[in-house]
């Protein structure tokens, strides 16, 4: 065997072509080279001198090897020319190619737009609208490549997406790209202690940010202060909420230290987290350098009477307060005696929410005299205060002074007859009110005739939730006169449920006049959950008067016992009227 293989692979070529044309002639072989070779333009200047070689071996005249020769440069030549045009042409191709490939090359933008077009989302330069798109691991690394060609985003949202958990760094490395990026929302995402320390080293850099929530994510809790000692100094930070993250009392600690470099704070959101109470003494402290604040939410904080005494300290330098929630801290029940000498400062007060705070009488006593002082109240919520009702203190009747008043929630407050009458007498004097929330108090039933006349002004009324009143046949005649003498027109949501004590006759009566009630959207009929009644022959009266209310969306009908014509008709009552009411039987 040859030492050279490539010159063995070249005999045997050779070997294997002579065997397939046995009676070829040597000129024969060589004609059939130079043809193969044409198709090769690369080794096309390697022929002429195979030819040269080849002819070596016959003995032609002189006028044949002068002829030989001229042919042979001509070849020569014609082979440059050709080589040189193939490559001309290769190159040509080349470049050909080499523009199609750009050209089919997607953009940044609409790289972008076939990203959001996968999720069923429309694309917006602007706002990323990603919430509750089921994004995944790779969605979120995609999306961090796209964040380049957006430099005008302005919002990211990725609420309700768990797999962002985990991954925050693909994306949070490239938000430079995004400097003028204003509102980033990561609700319920699974945020990690990986993914707050990411998000603190990228803010080092966002330096437009003004929103960031941050809400429903329980690992960040005892981790807070690896996020808030990367803000700057001075950051232009507006809203910060971290609802229900498990926040401790260190967190508590570590946002009093943060309250100093966010004086631009409007709205601070901490709501549902039952442990940073205890920190709130040290906050209050500190809230002091966000002046401008204009709304605390602190339901369900764990606040105890102390905490309050911190935090109404607090109030006076927080004259532009327009919205306090202190609600679901029963711990603070008994402390409003002594804790509320700033409240009544608060003349930009917008909204009050105190249900659920076990107040006493002696805090009814503090509040009767405050809350009427409070000239820009538009919404009161006391409700699930039992003392509220039985309190001798007028703070119902002292509500005329609140003449802006929009929504008023007394539900679950114990209300007597001379309650409800004093609170009847003061809604007089509120012609804005829109919403007022009456449930749970079982002084109404037979009573409701006490509102005749505030119902009767109360124009704007759009709200009216009568839960469990013990409402009579004669409660729902009254609000069927004043429907039909053109009274609560604007009523778009009624709340009747678990009023078992109406007979069949009052739901027939009422039934009957529901269709001059053209704005109602939601309307709750409900039974108690220990209940159970045959629908009575007024249900055709109700289906009768659903075809006349073009803005009902809801129907509650709970616990009543529908024969199978009437859940027929019911589930025919859509398609044959080309509606889109949600029955919920």
């Amino acid at each position: 065997m040859s030492a050279d293989p490539l010159k063995d692979d070249m005999l045997n070529c050779q070997d294997k072509q002579e065997e397939d044309t046995p009676n070829s002639s040597p000129f024969d072989f060589v004609i059939k080279q130079f043809q193969g070779k044409s198709c090769a333009p690369e080794k096309r200047k390697e022929q002429p001198s195979a030819i040269k070689k080849f002819f070596r071996g016959f003995d032609f005249g002189k006028s044949e090897g002068k002829e030989r020769r001229e042919i042979e440069e001509k070849e020569i030549n014609n082979s440059g020319a050709d080589d040189q045009s193939e490559k001309e042409d290769l190159s040509v191709e080349d470049g050909h190619s080499h523009l199609i490939s750009e050209a089919e090359s997607p953009s940044g933008e609409q790289r972008f737009n076939q990203f959001m077009q996968k999720l069923g989302k429309k694309p917006n330069s602007k706002n990323l609208d990603l919430n509750h798109c089921a994004l995944s691991e790779e969605d979120v690394t995609e999306l961090a490549s796209l964040l380049p060609f957006l430099p005008e985003l302005e919002e990211i949202s990725l609420s309700w997406n768990g797999c962002v958990g985990g991954t925050l760094k693909a994306l949070t490395v490239h938000l430079h790209h995004v400097n003028l990026l204003k509102v980033l929302r990561l609700n319920n995402c699974r945020l990690t202690a990986e993914d707050v320390i990411s998000l603190g080293e990228a803010f080092e850099i966002v330096s437009q940010l003004e929103e960031l929530d941050l809400s429903w994510n329980s690992n960040i809790g005892g981790k807070l202060s690896l996020l808030t000692k990367k803000f700057q100094k001075g950051c232009k930070l507006k809203c910060l909420k971290i609802t229900d993250c498990n926040l401790t009392a260190k967190d508590g600690e570590s946002l009093a230290e943060f309250l100093n470099v966010i004086p631009n704070l409007e709205v601070l959101d901490l709501s549902i987290n039952k442990h940073i109470g205890c920190s709130m003494k040290v906050m209050a402290q500190d809230l002091k350098n966000v002046p401008g604040l204009k709304e605390l939410n602190l339901h369900m904080c764990g606040l105890k009477q102390d905490s309050l005494q911190g935090l109404d300290t607090a109030l006076q330098h927080l004259t532009e307060l327009r919205k306090l929630d202190i609600s679901c801290n029963r711990e603070i029940g008994g402390g409003f005696k002594d804790s509320t000498a700033h409240l009544a400062s608060l003349k930009n007060l917008e909204v009050l929410d105190l249900h659920q705070c076990c107040i006493t009488e002696e805090d009814m006593t503090v509040l009767s005299q405050v809350i009427p002082l409070l000239s820009n109240l538009q919404e009161l919520n006391l409700s699930s205060n039992k003392s509220v009702g039985v309190s001798s203190d007028p703070l119902l009747g002292r509500l005329r002074f609140l003449p802006k008043l929009k929504s008023v929630a007394i539900s679950n407050c114990g209300l007597g007859e001379d309650s409800l009458s004093s609170l009847a007498e003061a809604a007089l004097h509120l012609p804005e009110l829109e919403i007022l929330d009456l449930s749970w108090n079982k002084c109404v039933g037979g009573n409701l005739k006490l509102l005749l006349g505030a119902l009767k002004l109360a124009a704007e009324i759009q709200v009216l939730r009568l839960s469990s009143c013990n409402l009579v046949a004669e409660d729902l005649a009254l609000l069927t006169s004043l429907t039909q003498d053109g009274h609560l027109s604007r009523l778009q949501k009624l709340d009747l449920s678990y009023n078992d004590s109406i007979s069949d006759a009052g739901w027939a009566v009422f039934c009957q006049g529901l269709a001059v009630s053209k704005e109602l959207s939601e309307l709750d009929l409900s039974l108690r959950p220990s209940s159970c009644r045959d629908c009575g022959t007024w249900f055709s009266e109700l289906l009768a008067a659903l075809a006349q209310l073009p803005a009902l969306a809801e129907l509650g009908m709970q616990r009543w016992v529908l024969s199978e014509p009437q859940r027929k008709q019911l589930e025919n009552f859509n398609h044959d009227n080309k509606r889109n009411i949600r029955f919920d039987c």
